[in-house]
């Protein structure tokens, strides 16, 4: 396929539309896969981190690392590392269960490097145990074990805010794109694929 014969979005980027399965592996076009999720994503961070959660709950890694991904390009400088290194133990997990060793090593690692650097364990991410959760994952990857479940927060904490305040994300669409907004209802991807 041509670039030009790419799908664009209005500011002229590609898009990838074709269909996916469970754990993102794109299929033929044409194909039925699972639901995406919306590209225009935005949540707040407690509702993402609970979106996230029930996605890998229901086995869709990838599709938690998209969500914790609109998360990471939406956030404030401050907490970027945090988001982006939540999407990369997401999609290292996604990587161990489609067989891929060597980059689910590298993306659990470095997922964990990033969110080390948040020991106030901001909106009730499990900081320290995601970071025992990845080297475990990482010290059994030799032996093909099983990995235990993700948890992304301490099951009781309280949400608390990362130490600065949080700004309003800058618009990544124009204003005429509908956009979720804190307090309204978000998006959610549809039953069945885009």
């Amino acid at each position: 396929m041509a670039a030009s014969d790419r799908d664009r979005d209005e500011q002229g980027r590609p898009r990838n539309a074709r269909p996916r399965d469970g754990l993102g592996r794109p299929l033929a076009p044409g194909a039925t896969g699972e639901p995406r999720i919306p590209d225009d994503l935005l949540l707040p961070p407690e509702e993402s981190l609970r979106y996230a959660q029930e996605l890998l709950d229901a086995g869709r890694p990838f599709h938690a690392h998209e969500v914790l991904e609109a998360s990471w390009k939406a956030a404030p400088d401050t907490e970027r590392d945090l988001w982006q290194g939540l999407a990369q133990l997401a999609v290292g997990l996604t990587h161990l269960l489609r067989g891929n060793r060597i980059g689910a090593r590298a993306l659990l690692e470095r997922g964990a490097n990033r969110i080390g650097r948040y020991p106030d364990d901001p909106y009730g991410v499990d900081i320290g145990g995601l970071i025992a959760w990845s080297d475990r994952v990482c010290s059994t990857l030799d032996r093909s074990v099983p990995p235990s479940p993700m948890r992304l927060c301490h099951p009781a904490a309280s949400r608390q805010p990362p130490t600065e305040p949080r700004r309003p994300p800058e618009p990544r669409q124009p204003a005429s794109t509908p956009r979720h907004r804190p307090g309204s209802t978000p998006r959610r991807p549809a039953d069945s694929a885009r």
